[in-house]
């Protein structure tokens, strides 16, 4: 299971700046920026066609945090400075930092998505795609956040969900729903075991 999805985890938070600005990368800076928490459900799909669900929870500045549902024993959690990627089942831990990532795009409130973003044409109006990828690191992978124009949501838009592709063609789907926006959040969500220790659970 760590070997399956690192590549993934390496996919979402490291990616640096590309493209260029244009009105709907402001109307997504716009959402990002008006948007201080988020809770959703999450169902990730990768290449095979695995599915896992769980729940997301975010608050900013810096911090994230993936549920996988009961009897997956691996955990994502980002506590403001690094994603942290934990596997009960091997008690492994392995850190990433979330600067200069498209992840940190969703729980850093100041970041111009700009400088390394560019809009998608996804065929339908109603629909806003952004790409995130450093063409001088193709090892980093891309990722693809895919919007909806929504009047009643932040800045006019719902976050649906993003695409990964890393390095060796594994594609990972991760899609949300029931998403609930600035609602409160306690920051001891973004708490977590360390497996490595003989008296951890998730």
């Amino acid at each position: 299971m760590l070997r399956s999805f690192v590549p993934i985890a390496a996919a979402v938070v490291i990616a640096a700046p590309a493209a260029a600005q244009s009105g709907d990368l402001a109307l997504v800076q716009n959402h990002l920026r008006a948007v201080n928490t988020m809770t959703a459900d999450f169902t990730q799909t990768d290449r095979a066609g695995k599915t896992l669900t769980g729940t997301l929870s975010l608050k900013k500045p810096g911090k994230i945090r993936f549920q996988y549902e009961k009897g997956v024993p691996i955990l994502v959690v980002g506590d403001g400075k690094a994603l942290t990627f934990i596997d009960y089942s091997v008690r492994q831990v392995q850190r990433w930092p979330i600067s200069n990532s498209p992840l940190g795009v969703l729980i850093n409130p100041d970041r111009d998505i700009s400088r390394f973003a560019k809009v998608i044409p996804s065929g339908d109006s109603r629909v806003l795609s952004v790409e995130g990828y450093d063409p001088k690191h193709p090892e980093y992978g891309r990722i693809t956040m895919v919007f909806a124009r929504d009047g009643a949501a932040p800045g006019g838009l719902m976050l649906q969900g993003w695409v990964t592709l890393d390095s060796q063609g594994n594609r990972t789907t991760i899609r949300l729903a029931n998403q609930r926006f600035n609602g409160p959040v306690s920051d001891g969500t973004f708490r977590w075991n360390d497996p490595r220790r003989s008296n951890a659970r998730n």
